[in-house]
């Protein structure tokens, strides 16, 4: 069972005091494979982006510029790993296709492109304890979605960890082991901040987040920390 909200730990909080996520639950969803009125959304979503931004002028845009300044201060380099919402925004840009992975997480990436804050997923059935944001130590396993093999960390990465095992390598790359299936009932939302990105633009990602995986898979929202 999943704790209450989640602990940041003291010394991530002290290196970025400013750096905040939001949790929301979505309880009783119905996940399937594809949904023909989420095809139709996802064209509508695509033309948006293509008024909204250019490819040359995506990199300074306020929000993904704080992300790639984040990225910076934790070690990735964000020419190379893409902020999410970024990251889709150019494949649209690029005349190629978001991908289809299923109703919940295309639903939750259209939202993510719509306010260009970072979300991630998580099977809430799949997580144990209290979730925790804190630094990695070095040489502890992460199976990411998409990976072939497990890796370990270097040390001093954020992470998400629940009372088990690293869930995400935060903000870019969440666990296999408690991702979003047709079996998953029960979701956990993360919007994920970074310096420079206000509570508000969280609140509005974490919204839209849950209004789309509602809209297309059910549930309920049951409850915001």
């Amino acid at each position: 069972m999943l704790g209450s909200g989640i602990e940041v730990a003291a010394d991530v909080k002290q290196k970025f005091p400013d750096l905040r996520v939001l949790l929301r639950e979505v309880r009783g969803v119905r996940i399937s494979d594809v949904d023909p009125r989420l095809e139709e959304f996802k064209e509508a979503v695509c033309a948006d982006v293509k008024r909204r931004f250019t490819l040359e002028g995506l990199k300074d845009e306020p929000v993904f510029r704080a992300y790639r300044d984040f990225f910076w201060r934790i070690g990735i380099d964000p020419t190379k790993t893409r902020p999410a919402a970024e990251a889709l925004i150019r494949r649209v840009l690029g005349g190629r296709s978001l991908p289809r992975i299923n109703t919940a997480v295309d639903a939750y990436n259209l939202a993510s492109i719509k306010t260009c804050v970072a979300l991630a997923a998580f099977d809430i059935d799949k997580l144990e304890g209290q979730l925790n944001m804190r630094f990695a130590e070095a040489g502890e396993a992460f199976f990411g979605i998409g990976m072939d093999k497990p890796v370990t960390t270097a040390g001093g990465e954020i992470v998400m960890a629940d009372a088990s095992r690293l869930v995400a390598i935060y903000p870019h790359r969440d666990a296999n082991h408690s991702r979003l299936t047709l079996q998953t009932k029960n979701v956990l939302l993360v919007s994920c901040g970074a310096p420079g990105i206000s509570y508000a633009q969280l609140e509005e990602a974490s919204n839209t987040a849950s209004e789309f995986v509602v809209r297309f898979c059910g549930g309920v929202t049951t409850c915001v920390f």
